[in-house]
């Protein structure tokens, strides 16, 4: 069965520091309006909580107020930091907005990225993957409607349940995140949630594609379930325009603002540092597309080739370019890109090709229609002359 490639967009978000955040903030609201109106389907959201670039902390709160103003596309956490919540809190807040989007809410959960963030609450990174698990099968028993009861050494319940059930049966779609290490996988595997992989065009990302979904789909045999490529998601970087001189000169506006940002967290899994890249090598390499329709095409299919068939891609927001620049590569994405992936065209293409190869028969038959009707006019004119009467 050949899936068809949904479109969707990966919002960090990140913000140069000499921008007004309240500004930056209201304007990520109205790109994912903007992205509403073009027709993605989708857009997850993270959760960050220091290093000044990436300004919003409560994923919920943002997408609260994103779901009031879109009609159709869904909202996911990307993600949910799952160590630094009690899971009690983080499943209440996750059924209520599930009730409050009608569903439209997506359940995106990971370790936490960035090592300052553990760091400010005092969390050791090398307990963060264990917690993540710990933390995703209690919310598991609560989206099930149990009483639990579990001590740990970060959380305690005590009889503790949700007082609402999901709206979305039997709870909303769960997706890991995954970039490098295979931990991600295992735990889509085990449980058979879809996966982020945030940084599929990273070097260490990209290598790791294939044996992120092979830890996956071994995993989840070994639990009875299988793996669905549909949920599988793909996170890229991605600028478009009419042509790649315009490409390049809309990205001088905030790409290297951007790249400082990369390279000031280069210890981050799947960021690797990128201060000694040009931005032609970042594009020779596949981890950046800079270009036309036709670059961002050729990305997905080399992500295909590599990866085999995935259910979403994902453009990684970065504001290299300004609003309307921006806004701009995104319905160039929809109404390029997207169809030449899915075929949308293909019928279009084919009643073209049909219509012009014939073209010599159907205007002969209508020239003698034509004619016909011409001759058929002046017979039945003559008959009604005074001279045809007598």
């Amino acid at each position: 069965m050949t899936i068809k490639l949904r479109n969707g967009i990966f919002l960090a978000p990140f913000h140069p520091v000499d921008e007004d955040p309240t500004l930056c903030i209201q304007r990520d609201l109205e790109l994912i309006e903007h992205l509403d109106r073009l027709g993605y389907d989708e857009a997850w959201v993270g959760e960050h909580h220091s290093a000044g670039y990436e300004i919003i902390a409560s994923p919920e709160v943002f997408i609260a107020a994103a779901a009031e103003r879109t009609r159709r596309i869904k909202l996911g956490t990307g993600v949910v930091s799952l160590p630094y919540h009690s899971p009690l809190m983080t499943a209440n807040r996750m059924i209520q907005l599930d009730h409050q989007t009608k569903g439209r809410v997506m359940f995106g959960v990971g370790p936490g990225l960035l090592p300052s963030d553990a760091f400010s609450m005092g969390i050791d990174p090398a307990t963060q993957r264990d917690r993540m698990v710990e933390g995703i099968e209690v919310i598991l028993k609560l989206f099930a409607g149990e009483r639990v009861t579990q001590k740990s050494d970060w959380f305690n319940l005590v009889d503790a349940t949700c007082q609402l059930r999901p709206f979305t049966w039997p709870h909303p779609e769960i997706a890991v995140a995954s970039s490098v290490t295979p931990s991600g996988g295992k735990l889509a595997g085990r449980h058979g949630f879809g996966m982020l992989c945030v940084a599929a065009t990273q070097m260490g990302g990209y290598d790791a594609l294939a044996i992120n979904w092979k830890v996956a789909n071994d995993t989840a045999k070994e639990n009875g379930r299988a793996m669905d490529p549909e949920r599988l998601r793909l996170v890229g970087p991605v600028h478009i325009a009419e042509t790649r001189e315009k490409a390049f000169e809309n990205i001088r506006f905030g790409f290297s603002k951007w790249q400082d940002y990369f390279a000031g967290i280069s210890a981050v899994a799947g960021r690797q540092a990128m201060e000694s890249q040009g931005i032609d090598d970042l594009i020779a390499q596949g981890v950046i597309v800079v270009g036309t329709p036709d670059d961002a095409i050729a990305q997905v299919k080399r992500l295909q080739a590599k990866q085999g068939e995935f259910g979403c891609f994902l453009q990684l927001a970065h504001n290299w370019a300004d609003f309307e620049a921006t806004k701009k590569s995104y319905e160039m994405w929809m109404r390029y890109v997207q169809p030449a992936i899915t075929g949308a065209n293909v019928a279009r293409d084919e009643a073209f090709r049909w219509a012009r190869d014939n073209k010599e028969r159907f205007i002969g038959a209508a020239m003698s229609a034509a004619m016909q009707t011409i001759a058929k006019h002046h017979e039945d004119e003559a008959k009604k002359s005074p001279k045809a009467a007598e």
